[in-house]
């Protein structure tokens, strides 16, 4: 289970570790991109910590709600709107729980997954963060059903994030800035896979403490 202790340590260190690999992201978002994936997240979730602070007594609806508006009015290019639609449609799985447990993860999977598929008309296989969420969702769903419990779907879950990362180097792009690469896009790591791998490996590490 996911307390309220436990749930508002996730998304402190989501935001720290954001922040923490700015440079990375950047550098990955260089080589396909503007250059500033990482500067554009960073902002995003330094504005996420800010607000957190005033939101700790809110429950779990009202504080996801708060991040995507956040994300969505803070964060540049496409991933405001990706991960603002992601926090938006994972506010709506967790209306009136006091605790988040393994199946209304698989629950937030499924609809944050359906949400970044309508808003960036995107789909596994792209060359996007969808091919970092996809595989761990697909992972945590059938560790679940086959009676692991929380923690070590979790970390199976992550362990498929970091595969699907590795995938979109092998693959070429098809959506966003990218995409006019055509072929020379291969061989690159997509930057918003690895900024989904940042916040599903933080889930797992808290989760595990």
């Amino acid at each position: 289970m996911i307390d309220k202790t436990m749930f508002l340590e996730i998304i402190n260190k989501i935001a720290d570790n954001i922040i923490l690999n700015k440079d990375l992201l950047n550098e990955l978002d260089m080589a396909i991109g503007d250059s500033d994936h990482g500067s554009n997240m960073a902002r995003g979730f330094n504005e996420v910590k800010k607000k957190l602070e005033t939101l700790k007594d809110s429950d779990y609806q009202t504080i996801l709600k708060n991040i995507a508006m956040t994300l969505i009015s803070t964060v540049g290019g496409a991933s405001g709107p990706l991960y603002g639609t992601a926090f938006l449609k994972a506010s709506s799985v967790v209306g009136g729980k006091k605790e988040i447990d393994s199946n209304d993860l698989i629950k937030i999977y499924e609809v944050v997954i359906d949400g970044i598929k309508q808003r960036g008309k995107s789909d596994k296989g792209d060359k996007t963060m969808l091919d970092c969420i996809i595989p761990a969702y697909e992972t945590f769903k059938s560790s679940v059903e086959s009676g692991k419990d929380l923690k070590e779907a979790s970390k199976q879950a992550e362990q498929a994030a970091l595969e699907g990362v590795e995938y979109t180097k092998t693959i070429k792009a098809l959506k966003g800035r990218a995409s006019f690469l055509g072929e020379r896009s291969i061989g690159h790591q997509d930057p918003g896979a690895t900024s989904s791998h940042i916040i599903i490996k933080t889930i797992s590490d808290v989760v595990n403490s």
